[in-house]
């Protein structure tokens, strides 16, 4: 069988593999056929293989299948249906719709990213977002990198490098992908002290902390969990006035970035921005893609002589945002300029404060369609549950929500989960209860069409 394996110049010189050469490069072809025939010698030294797939037609559908997956995207759209609005693994925020032609406008010409038409000379890139920040946030000064961890690093490395940072022990999180509170800090140069215990942290804690090595007070808002029961922590309050009268900044790292007041939809937990502003915290850091629903960003605010030290420090280049990520973002804040522009258009915001009717009743709409297009062997039908907002944000709060329940016949959830999930654009749902369950908070309209595509796939064989 070994002896029978074509050589590569001879299955170029096949019709197919002419054709197929003049849709993909030369290389990726002869690629594409090594790496088939190199699978083929391993299938037949573990005898794991029969005569028929050195069948020529077998062996083309091989070669035509990996060309196909080689030349395939590896980052595609998928169906969130998971039910957790901001998940991490998914790309977190949508980006609202109202800002598509201004990120196609950047995207594909000029623009005065770093030009201050106004003087005829080079400007900020900063200046196109600081203005809205510190409108919507009551700050005096505002600044922008890649993402929050990036922005809790500068600051740490421009305010306290080589001095002692007071953090209550109950506040040293853990964040997405392992990075850790204390190994940013070490990556900074400044010296974790910790203060209190875990669940329980004093005014007094942070007194006895502060030496003549102290270089910042900072307090981590811990909003990927919850420690409850006996606890206490330090209002913000009371540690800005420790702050003022030791003459040392305080700094907040709020993570999630929140800048409405969501506890008018029943989402209580998480603090605004303007809170903390208003409260005198010298310098506040947040993600630009979590509550505030907008791209990937670590955002700073705060009073201007902190933001302007961090705006010399030569750290900033390396952490500084692009063009469309600034475009993305100035547009998304624009759009709090009217809060109620905001809750109808930014995705993030929409799917949060979703009423449970207002689910049900798209639901219902749902499953009528749906219905119409699906053989009666696929069964469907909506049930209670709950979301979570996910991204590390609002852990304790579970948002009710209306869930499409599939079933079919002669296939498990497990096996529907994965057929799903390999879609040509893949369907993430989860499993519960023995149940697959595409979760409607998360479901956008444009998906529906592509969930009734892959149930369909369903009922034909197992290629």
């Amino acid at each position: 069988m070994l002896k029978n394996i074509p050589k590569v110049d001879k299955i170029l010189n096949w019709p197919e593999i002419k054709a197929a050469c003049s849709v993909y490069p030369r290389p990726l072809v002869i690629t594409a056929i090594r790496s088939v025939l190199a699978s083929l010698r391993s299938e037949i030294i573990g005898r794991t293989i029969t005569p028929a797939s050195l069948d020529g037609s077998a062996l083309l559908g091989r070669v035509i299948a990996e060309l196909q997956s080689a030349s395939a995207p590896s980052l595609k759209r998928v169906v969130n249906g998971t039910g957790v609005v901001l998940h991490t693994n998914l790309g977190r925020s949508l980006l609202s719709e109202t800002i598509r032609d201004r990120l196609l406008e950047t995207a594909f010409g000029y623009s005065n990213l770093e030009f201050d038409l106004e003087k005829g000379e080079r400007g900020s890139r900063y200046s196109h977002v600081e203005p809205l920040l510190c409108r919507l946030t009551g700050a005096e000064a505002a600044l922008v990198v890649n993402n929050n961890a990036a922005a809790v690093l500068l600051a740490l490395s421009t305010l306290a490098k080589g001095k002692e940072v007071l953090v209550s022990r109950g506040e040293l999180v853990e964040i997405g992908g392992s990075f850790r509170i204390p190994d940013i800090m070490r990556q900074s140069g400044a010296i974790l002290k910790e203060v209190g215990t875990t669940n329980r942290t004093h005014p007094a804690d942070y007194l006895e902390g502060v030496s003549t090595d102290t270089g910042m007070l900072l307090k981590v808002h811990t909003s990927n969990y919850a420690v409850v029961g006996f606890t206490a922590q330090v209002m913000v309050e009371e540690l800005v006035k420790i702050g003022r009268d030791r003459a040392i900044p305080v700094m907040a790292d709020l993570g999630s970035g929140n800048l409405i007041d969501l506890s008018l939809f029943g989402i209580t937990g998480e603090p605004t921005i303007r809170e903390f502003v208003d409260a005198g915290i010298d310098l506040i850091t947040f993600s630009g893609d979590k509550l505030l629903g907008g791209p990937q960003a670590g955002i700073l605010v705060g009073r201007k002589k902190y933001l302007d030290l961090l705006k010399k420090n030569p750290l900033l280049r390396a952490l500084r945002i692009d063009k469309l990520t600034l475009v993305a973002l100035e547009e998304t804040l624009r759009l709090y300029l009217d809060e109620r522009q905001a809750l109808a258009n930014i995705p993030t915001l929409k799917m949060l404060t979703y009423d449970v009717a207002a689910l049900y009743s798209r639901g219902k709409t749902m499953l009528r369609r749906m219905r119409k297009a699906l053989p009666t062997a696929i069964v469907i039908s909506l049930k209670d549950g709950f979301s979570q907002a996910g991204g590390g944000t609002l852990p304790l709060v579970e948002l009710p929500t209306k869930l499409l329940s599939v079933a079919v016949t002669g296939i498990s959830p497990d096996e529907m989960e994965k057929r799903m999930r390999n879609f040509k654009v893949p369907v993430l749902g989860r499993i519960r209860q023995d149940a697959y369950l595409l979760d409607l908070r998360t479901v956008l309209d444009q998906d529906i069409p592509v969930i009734i595509a892959a149930l369909l796939t369903l009922k034909l064989p197992i290629q």
